[in-house]
């Protein structure tokens, strides 16, 4: 029993009565996966019709069994007295192996008709998780002072998308999922298959998010080739295959962090840019000093800017003036030192080191120089009677 291909000329409506009987089956559209036809009687007789339209798969049944199948579009006789046909296109391979065993548990199907499998891609299956799913952020690495490392920013995500499928093995869907029914529609399909996408998914970002790979969280929509290359390579749909289906296309709409997401990457944004700014300020700092040492006519007024500049800063630039400390510069017999040095004593005040011999020392040595400096906070006073740095009395 087989199918032979009708001539060209056959198929016009002036031939059509010439079958007994003319199987068919409109177009399945995205919801039927497969749709039993079979005659008033069961029976498919001899030199009956059977059309296939693009996008189906033809299989037809005896008493539990594949007798024949093609995917081949056009209209085909049906012949008892020939051997299977058996497609040789894409199915071929399989309807062979199938034919002759194919059975439901042991029982029987005491009818002959014909199965209808869509062979299209069905779109718009939507997916999303249900609850936020860990993924490691290299777009936001963390540096390790210990060991010189990065590692990346963990945060939880919630995603949006589409995905495709196909039925890339008929037999095995048949056999596990659609068995005999008159009607097998997608509605019966996608909330098993929902949950297996989103397990695939997951395994996808855990893939997506280690040291090889590296993807940016944000960057996951426009990610899709990747997605779909290693949910292939490593085989996360296995599941699905086991069903006779296939994964075509996977598209990620839209990604969501939770609060604490955003919570950390806003304060990971925070300290980015106030580390950019303090090496800015401390350029700006070191300019400052310099600019003032070169001043001939405003020195004094030049370190007094500076001080200011800290001040501002929130004492940020300490480390800086520390070192600015250091720098002398002579103008006939005026000599400037650190601003600042009263900070230095205090320290040593707060370590048990008698500094009081070396602060008068300081003073006297100043005073000789013609040089005023404010004895509680240590900055020229240029005469005033007021300290502008902390407001002591001078005279």
């Amino acid at each position: 029993m087989g199918l032979i291909r009708a001539a060209v000329a056959a198929m016009g409506s002036t031939l059509h009565d010439q079958w007994k009987e003319y199987i068919r089956c409109d177009d399945l559209g995205q919801d039927i996966l497969m749709k039993k036809v079979s005659t008033p009687n069961g029976v498919i007789s001899k030199n009956s019709a059977i059309q296939v339209a693009p996008g189906q798969i033809a299989v037809i049944f005896q008493n539990g069994q594949i007798l024949d199948a093609t995917a081949e579009e056009g209209i085909f006789t049906f012949d008892q007295s020939t051997s299977p046909s058996f497609f040789a296109g894409q199915f071929g391979a399989v309807f062979k192996e199938m034919w002759g065993r194919f059975t439901y548990n042991g029982g029987t199907f005491k009818e002959q008709a014909v199965f209808y499998i869509n062979a299209k891609e069905i779109m718009d299956n939507k997916f999303g998780t249900p609850a936020p799913i860990p993924f490691q952020d290299w777009s936001h690495p963390i540096p390790n002072q210990m060991t010189g490392s990065i590692s990346p920013l963990r945060v939880e995500v919630k995603c949006f998308g589409k995905y495709t499928f196909k039925i890339s093995d008929p037999a095995i869907f048949m056999s596990r999922i659609a068995g005999t029914a008159e009607v097998y529609r997608k509605d019966e399909l996608c909330e098993q298959m929902r949950s297996e996408v989103i397990g695939a998914f997951q395994n996808v970002l855990n893939e997506l998010g280690n040291s090889e790979h590296k993807t940016p969280v944000l960057e996951l929509p426009s990610s899709t080739d990747e997605i779909k290359m290693v949910m292939d390579q490593k085989v996360f749909d296995q599941p699905i295959r086991n069903r006779g289906l296939s994964i075509v296309g996977f598209v990620v709409e839209s990604v969501t962090l939770d609060d604490e997401s955003n919570q950390k990457i806003d304060n990971y944004e925070l300290s980015s840019n106030q580390f950019m700014q303090q090496g800015t300020l401390t350029g700006a700092y070191a300019n400052a000093v310099q600019d003032a040492a070169k001043n001939e006519a405003g020195a004094m007024n030049g370190f007094l800017g500076v001080g200011m500049m800290n001040m501002a800063t929130g004492g940020m630039m300490g480390g800086v003036v520390a070192n600015a400390g250091n720098t002398q510069v002579n103008h006939g017999n005026t000599q400037v030192y650190d601003p600042y040095a009263n900070q230095a004593a205090q320290l040593n005040q707060a370590r048990g080191v008698d500094t009081s011999q070396n602060s008068v020392s300081q003073q006297q040595e100043r005073a000789v120089k013609g040089v005023s400096f404010c004895p509680n906070c240590g900055i020229p006073t240029n005469g005033a009677n007021f300290c502008s740095n902390c407001g002591a009395k001078l005279k």
